[in-house]
């Protein structure tokens, strides 16, 4: 396979999970500055979707004020960032257009019927009502889950197949280390405790922006708790959108990148070292270090491995 068309497939994949997580994520922001004030506290909900989504800085640059209209075109449908959904989108087709006969027409379809659903309601030139919004993103995420589902059941098992999945689980590991972090460093107020209502109300609303709600009752049974919300999206390889359930799944494709190949490389051997750490990780260990050095540390650790990818195959 050429890098050229490996390197298409790996970023087609992360641009469709990057779309689909910023829905995810601009829900949970709705959820939450919809809650009454009594829970409301300092209000940074948008700030939190902004920081997660990587785009505080690009926001900042842009002198807006932070507040929901703002904050959700900017993620939404503003062509001067370079993470909007809609660029994600825009981005996401142009690589499938260059790979086309590499995919199959379930996969191209969900991308391409997306994308003109896009531009429909961009060429109204308004801003879309609360209505049009909920469902445009509920149309992002279904078109993430079709686009997963027909990758999954209808491509052979070859490197189109696993470069795809590679990028998909290295932009699912980011957006779940990320939104972790947010959860526990900007949402709570600093006179809020943890385990109190507001707590509750915000660790519900990221487990349900993850689609976990469910599992995390059916794992735990037991009321909501920052420290197993942790745990069930860090140390749980049950649950599909955990940093070691995605790392078991890189390692697995790389491996199988590694054997079509005939050579093992350093992207393997990295993989590799940040699933092992994983698997021998305990709650208590993050917490005694700190969650937030935790996940800043495999943030840097997992952009080290979409670089190694980069070089070892993508050039």
């Amino acid at each position: 396979m050429l890098s050229r068309t490996a390197d298409n497939l790996y970023w087609l994949a992360r641009y469709m999970e990057r779309a689909d997580f910023l829905a995810r994520a601009i829900q949970a922001s709705r959820r939450l500055a919809a809650l009454p004030k009594a829970y409301g506290g300092e209000e940074t909900e948008w700030e939190s979707v902004l920081l997660s989504s990587g785009a505080a800085l690009a926001f900042d640059a842009s002198g807006r004020p932070v507040d929901e209209a703002n904050v959700i075109e900017f993620l939404t449908f503003a062509p001067e960032n370079p993470g909007s959904i809609r660029n994600c989108l825009e981005q996401a087709r142009a690589n499938a257009r260059a790979v086309r006969t590499a995919l199959t027409i379930e996969m191209w379809e969900s991308i391409n019927d997306a994308y003109l659903e896009m531009r429909a309601l961009e060429s109204r030139g308004v801003v879309p009502c609360a209505q049009e919004l909920a469902r445009f993103l509920e149309v992002i995420k279904q078109t993430s889950l079709t686009y997963d589902g027909g990758a999954y059941r209808t491509m052979l098992r070859n490197d189109a197949y696993w470069f795809s999945r590679v990028g998909l689980f290295i932009e699912r590991a980011d957006n779940t280390a990320r939104l972790l972090d947010v959860k526990y460093h900007v949402l709570l107020p600093e006179k809020e405790i943890v385990g109190g209502s507001l707590d509750y109300f915000q660790w519900s609303a990221i487990l349900r922006a993850v689609s976990a709600h469910t599992a995390y009752h059916w794992v735990y049974r037991t009321s909501m708790k920052p420290w197993l919300v942790a745990d069930l999206l860090i140390l749980r390889p049950e649950m599909p959108r955990s940093l070691i359930s995605c790392y078991e799944s890189i390692v697995r494709n790389l491996d199988n990148l590694a054997r079509a190949h005939g050579r093992q490389g350093v992207s393997q051997r990295h993989a590799r070292g940040v699933y092992g750490k994983l698997e021998k990780l305990s709650m208590e260990n993050v917490f005694q270090g700190g969650l937030h050095e935790f996940v800043q540390s495999f943030i840097t650790e997992n952009n080290r491995l979409a670089t190694l990818i980069s070089e070892q195959y993508l050039f």
